[in-house]
């Protein structure tokens, strides 16, 4: 019996000895997201204006609105990322009419301010090619997490905003949101007037 017991007590004693670190516990993981990176290119059809789009973009649908015949809806979708970038064109015919059409998109920002968390804005101007504009940056759980307008004071106005086709969760959809904010502020940067 006395064997035995000294059996156990040293097979006891191994046990313990033969862990030589403490446990870690193990870290938290984050899934990976990686997009493509961007490859442009030049989207011209017969638009009153050109701009280069993102490849990934893999729809591209022109749809007119109903009693303006000046001005027209034209949608990036983007099915890999679940997201759309909705443009929307008018034709500016007088001041005034710009002075509304800036108001408006304006005004469909601050709509969102009721669910987001902050709106940070960025005035973006290219003087040589006449493209004056706003870009905003929706933060928190708003349905759209980027919007912008660019005109040339005369002649053409272009709206833009980005939605997901999912529930506003601000951390989930934020890296898609990230990579689609670079294409906007690309178009932006890339329009051109006819």
């Amino acid at each position: 019996m006395k064997i035995k017991n000294v059996c156990l007590f040293a097979i006891l004693i191994l046990t313990f000895m033969g862990c030589g670190s403490d446990p870690i516990p193990k870290p938290k993981g984050y899934l990976r997201l990686e997009y493509p990176e961007a490859n442009y290119t030049k989207y011209i059809k017969q638009l009153p204006f050109t701009f280069e789009k993102n490849q990934i973009s893999d729809t591209v649908k022109i749809k007119r609105i109903p009693n303006d015949p000046t001005s027209f809806g034209l949608n990036l979708e983007y099915s890999k990322l679940k997201g759309t970038i909705y443009l929307t064109y008018k034709t500016v015919n007088s001041k005034e009419q710009l002075t509304k059409f800036l108001k408006d998109a304006q005004n469909f920002t601050q709509e969102h301010t009721r669910k987001a968390d902050e709106i940070t804005e960025q005035v973006y101007e290219n003087k040589e090619r006449r493209v004056y504009g706003m870009f905003y940056e929706v933060g928190g759980n708003a349905a759209s997490q980027s919007q912008f307008y660019v005109t040339d004071s005369i002649k053409h106005f272009l709206t833009g905003s980005l939605y997901f086709y999912a529930k506003p969760n601000y951390d989930s959809i934020l890296p898609a949101a990230h990579y689609l904010q670079k294409d906007i502020k690309h178009i932006m940067e890339t329009i051109e007037w006819k």
